[in-house]
């Protein structure tokens, strides 16, 4: 097959991962803030639950979830879903997993501020609120920046596991069309798509985290 029309083949699929990667990070960088507010709750069942939530979401396997997720609503309820809930069920799994890690990063960025910050937000009569918004989460943002790089980079390559529900996103392509041509060049094109991909990722973070170096 010319190479040429093994890239388009892989377009669709490319289109597919980068779908992924976008819509996870949409939903699991704020859901893990949520997730570890509750984790530092003083209410002690909340507490216990996103416990609970996040032990078991860094302790299954991500495949495993993705199945779950996707066959539960069928298996449990009984319900009879869409060609569409593939995907649905890709990006709920992607980022109440992420989420699990981005809310443990989280938390141990806040803690990391030391309590006089809280003590001069009141002082200067802010309310807890206010607080966090404006005087800590800039600054919890710079601190775990290095951290959510990594995730975010994991999750570049992880977006090849949605093959497990069958999503056609690139890496499943790149393995029909290598089975098909009894060739391994379309999973090397594949494996140059992560690594660009990953390239600019990491680009775009480091330069991120320049921007906040406000020290310098």
């Amino acid at each position: 097959m010319l190479l040429s029309t093994m890239i388009s083949q892989l377009a669709g699929g490319m289109i597919t991962s980068i779908e992924i990667f976008i819509l996870t990070l949409i939903f699991s960088l704020p859901l893990g803030l949520l997730v570890s507010a509750g984790r530092r709750s003083k209410f002690k069942p909340l507490s216990l639950l996103m416990k609970a939530y996040i032990s078991i979401m860094r302790g299954t396997p991500l495949m495993l979830q993705l199945i779950v997720i996707f066959f539960a609503p069928y298996y449990v309820f009984g319900m009879h879903l869409s060609p569409e809930y593939r995907m649905i069920a890709v990006i709920i799994a992607f980022s109440i997993n992420y989420a699990a890690y981005f809310a443990e990063i989280y938390r141990g960025g806040i803690e990391s501020i030391p309590k006089g910050q809280y003590e001069a937000a009141k002082v200067l009569g802010y309310n807890k609120i206010e607080t966090f918004f404006i005087i800590i989460l800039p600054q919890v943002i710079k601190v775990v920046l290095p951290s959510i790089t990594n995730e975010v980079i994991t999750l570049v390559k992880d977006t090849s596991l949605s093959f497990v529900i069958a999503i056609p996103e690139m890496f499943t392509i790149a393995k029909q069309i290598a089975a098909a041509d009894a060739s391994i060049v379309a999973l090397l094109v594949a494996g140059v798509f992560y690594y660009v991909f990953n390239l600019i990722v990491a680009f775009a973070m480091e330069h991120l985290e320049d921007r906040l170096n406000y020290y310098d």
